[in-house]
């Protein structure tokens, strides 16, 4: 792992794995959280409603902050650990516990959702960060391999 940081080489592996985090997002939504929400707030009608370009803003928004925070963590936990699965499974754990665990966690002790939403939201939460640091990984040593020649 190349010890300066490299903005473009972070811009474009951060576009690549953004595309995980968005099938990932939506798919967790769409599939699991949606439904719940739409259960759980049958009195408010627009909730869970994403077709909407000010939502779809603010999803994209929200998605690229994740896949930033993942592609950034990896890269600092490789720089200490070296491009290797303990790397991946650090960066992935943190990262899922500082904004899924936390998330779910505010928001269930708030009581806008059901405790139990959080033994299928979280699972999936983590095998989203998992493979978004595992591509990170991948991609590093790939960008990496091609420099060097």
């Amino acid at each position: 792992m190349k010890k300066n940081f490299v903005l473009k080489e972070f811009v474009l592996i951060s576009l690549i794995t953004s595309l995980w985090v968005n099938i990932s997002e939506l798919v967790r939504y769409l599939g699991y959280v949606r439904p719940k929400m739409q259960e759980f707030f049958p009195y408010i009608l627009e909730m869970g409603k994403i077709w909407d370009i000010q939502i779809l803003a603010v999803w994209g928004f929200w998605d690229t902050l994740l896949t930033c925070l993942y592609v950034f963590l990896f890269w600092l936990c490789a720089l200490v650990f070296g491009n290797n699965l303990k790397s991946i499974v650090i960066s992935g754990v943190m990262s899922w516990a500082f904004i899924f665990v936390l998330y779910w966690v505010a928001t269930a002790n708030m009581l806008l959702a059901e405790w139990s939403n959080l033994f299928v939201v979280l699972p999936l939460a983590l095998l989203e960060t998992l493979v978004a640091s595992f591509i990170a990984s991948r991609l590093y040593v790939r960008y990496n391999s091609k420099l060097s020649r």
